[in-house]
């Protein structure tokens, strides 16, 4: 079975507060016949800060959809290669051990693919795999991890890197002032997420199975219209309501594996907002403590698209967990589509001290009781 290692998540230097981010609304939009409605909604989000590629003086003003592009393919290239080497390292492989790259990334273009530069620049082989997925927007964080376990699943053994590359800053748009377009001003952050599926070997989510699934006719409620300024992100009223559709499959594919997904040991869940959290914690039936990580990436970072799953994945390895605790990651977006996957932990093995067995994380003593084997 192949086993999703200890991602490494980087965020930019640059931040933005609630409080900033409330000012400057108030500052760009003090007319808007909707703006206390809008301030309401960015406070509920519960982001207390997230993080900008460019300071946000800069991030307000757009030269255009070139200048964008130019900056996020080169900021891509200059952050990208720590964070890579953060994850090989923790998966303890080499770039000359992996075989496929998935790279995923909804706020950027580039042709030929940022793999492509990614294996000529950073060590890899050339008959490295590429697998670049462009338009799945926040889902694609669990499509990756979802199409990098079928690779190792056709090819036994083998490593597949995953990279996901989201600077949401880039699409800003001044002049689109709908209450959605504002409401996600406020919401999204920056961030770089990397990690390796192992296909034998290795500790964390030992990958058991996946599923996707789409809500029919909702393709418009997520979606972005490309125009001569770049990416305009859409966003529809109806979305946070989804969770009661989407949850039955998260049953569904636990059913098929024996499992309960009221009943399991973690939950790694994309937190697209509070909403999305609160809703499917009450159609899972687990208690809101159960996506702890995920609210705690929303606070700290925001929503961070496709990067979302491996911060909370990041922050379930430095809480810990007892070996074979079983689990469930979910990534909702665009379609509506939501991409799960379930696994069983493997835990570090245990440092022996004299006759005492000590584990090194101290994985039991920060996992709450009621989320326990």
């Amino acid at each position: 079975m192949s086993v999703l290692c200890r991602p490494a998540v980087w965020v930019p230097e640059n931040t933005i507060s609630m409080e900033e981010t409330l000012a400057v609304a108030r500052r760009l939009h003090p007319d808007h016949p909707k703006l206390p409605l809008v301030l309401r909604m960015i406070k509920n989000t519960g982001v207390t800060k997230r993080h900008l590629i460019r300071p946000l003086e800069e991030t307000l003003v757009h030269r255009g959809f070139e200048a964008r592009n130019r900056l996020y393919v080169r900021e891509a290239q200059a952050r990208i290669p720590d964070v890579v080497k953060q994850a090989l390292s923790s998966a303890e492989v080499t770039a000359r051990d992996i075989d496929a790259i998935v790279f995923v990334s909804c706020t950027g273009f580039a042709m030929p693919p940022l793999t492509a530069w990614m294996i000529n620049e950073l060590g890899f082989r050339s008959d490295t795999r590429q697998i670049p997925i462009a338009q799945l927007g926040c889902a694609a964080g669990g499509t990756a991890i979802n199409r990098a376990h079928d690779f190792c699943r056709a090819y036994p053994g083998s490593n597949v890197l995953i990279v996901a590359c989201e600077f949401c800053s880039l699409c800003y748009q001044p002049d689109d002032l709908d209450v959605g377009s504002l409401l996600s001003d406020g919401l999204f952050g920056d961030a770089i997420a990397a990690a390796v599926m192992r296909g034998s070997g290795g500790t964390g989510m030992r990958l058991l199975q996946n599923a996707s699934h789409l809500v029919p006719n909702t393709e418009d409620w997520i979606a972005y219209e490309v125009k001569a300024t770049g990416f305009h992100f859409r966003l529809d009223r109806r979305v946070p309501g989804t969770m009661n559709v989407l949850a039955p499959a998260l049953h569904t594919l636990a059913g098929a594996n024996g499992w309960d997904a009221s009943k399991l040991d973690f939950y790694i869940i994309h937190a697209g907002g509070p909403r999305i959290l609160d809703d499917l914690s009450r159609y899972l039936m687990v208690p809101p403590v159960a996506f702890r990580h995920s609210r705690a990436t929303l606070t700290e970072y925001g929503n961070i698209a496709s990067a979302v799953v491996f911060d909370a994945l990041r922050r379930q390895f430095d809480e810990g967990l007892p070996g074979e605790a079983r689990g469930l990651l979910a990534g909702f977006g665009p379609g509506i589509t939501a991409e799960s996957c379930l696994g069983t932990w493997i835990a570090p093995a245990p440092t022996r001290v004299g006759r005492q067995v000590e584990h090194t994380d101290g994985l039991l003593a920060n996992v709450p009781s009621a989320l326990r084997p």
